[in-house]
């Protein structure tokens, strides 16, 4: 196969025929005059899906996040996340860099701490030592733990301690959807429980940009102001934003093809002798252990010879993410290829 076989993430996809076909056909106007018809459509429907009161379209899961973020917090404040949070790892000292704000690091499981996890780390606010406490963040599905899906008894839990002490509650939902074809949950399941949330469209989603941010309409009248403090304000994004709309109607329920074809990754790669450890597939993300008898570089080399791309997570650990561009007939590759390895 000559084709490159791409598994470093769910972002490398290109659009569909009938993606590039919405996107061209589309009506569009200047989004930041709010004249966007597509732009528009897309924020409604997003709101509407997950019961709330108003979105924005970005650029970037990224910026949605940190818009998020500087919309709750002040100077000096303090964020409550997972060490393995991307708003921590993966957006470059956004916390520190955009608002000013200090993060407290939980250590859960596979990115998921607990209700008395987060009673037990919110700073006293009589203490003028401490940063405030002010925002509790997950991230769902967690992608430095191979794409672990968060259980949404224990997102309620921490939901009455955010009430209780009037904590802001955002999501990371850079791949909810992976997370909610696999449960049955619904997005207005989420809706109830959140302050805001993150929804990318060009992970799993396939759209070739662009995220989605919710809220009540006060705090996305705030998190505009934000978004052009940011660079974010686009103008004719209605082209995009139609790729988000065909995402929305047509991408959702074939995400379980991904978890199928990367479920069947894992079982390949349990059986070879050069795999120490796989952390538990449950959607689109294999995580794995290298044992010393290969190096991660090495392993990775080898299968850029043969034009698979996977990426190094860390030492002696690779990540792989299947996508909508991933077939069978890739699928089928990657076997040969995985099963020929020589440590």
């Amino acid at each position: 196969m000559s084709q490159i076989i791409d598994l470093r993430s769910d972002t490398v996809t290109k659009p569909t025929l009938a993606m590039l076909n919405a996107m061209m056909t589309t009506p569009v106007g200047d989004d930041v005059y709010g004249e966007d018809p597509t732009v528009n459509a897309l924020e409604r429907k997003l709101a509407s899906m997950f019961g709330m009161q108003s979105a924005i379209y970005c650029p970037s899961g990224t910026m949605t996040n940190q818009i998020a973020i500087n919309v709750h917090v002040k100077p000096g404040d303090e964020v409550i996340c997972d060490r393995m949070a991307h708003i921590y790892n993966y957006e470059g000292g956004g916390i520190a860099r955009n608002s000013m704000a200090s993060v407290r690091l939980l250590f859960g499981d596979r990115g998921r701490f607990t209700a008395n996890d987060v009673i037990e780390n919110i700073s006293n606010p009589n203490d003028i030592h401490a940063a405030r406490t002010k925002m509790v963040e997950i991230e769902n599905t967690v992608n430095k733990a191979g794409g672990s899906i968060w259980d949404i008894n224990e997102i309620k839990k921490i939901k009455e301690v955010t009430d209780k002490h009037n904590l802001k509650f955002h999501m990371d939902g850079a791949r909810l959807f992976n997370a909610l074809v696999e449960t049955g949950e619904s997005p207005k399941q989420y809706g109830e429980l959140f302050d805001s949330i993150s929804i990318c469209l060009s992970k799993g989603l396939g759209a070739p940009v662009g995220s989605v941010l919710l809220g009540t309409q006060d705090f996305i009248n705030e998190a505009r102001r934000t978004r052009k403090a940011f660079g974010g304000a686009m103008r004719q994004a209605g082209f995009m934003a139609a790729a988000g709309l065909y995402a929305l109607d047509n991408h959702i329920e074939r995400l379980k093809e991904d978890h199928c074809r990367a479920n069947a990754i894992a079982m390949v790669l349990e059986k070879q002798p050069y795999i120490e450890e796989i952390s538990p597939v449950q959607t689109n993300i294999i995580v794995f252990k290298l044992n010393k008898s290969l190096q991660e570089k090495d392993f990775a080399k080898k299968l850029r010879e043969k034009n698979i791309l996977c990426s190094i997570f860390g030492p002696q650990t690779i990540r792989m993410v299947t996508h909508l561009d991933f077939t069978d007939e890739m699928l089928n590759e990657l076997t040969k290829t995985l099963q020929s390895i020589i440590n």
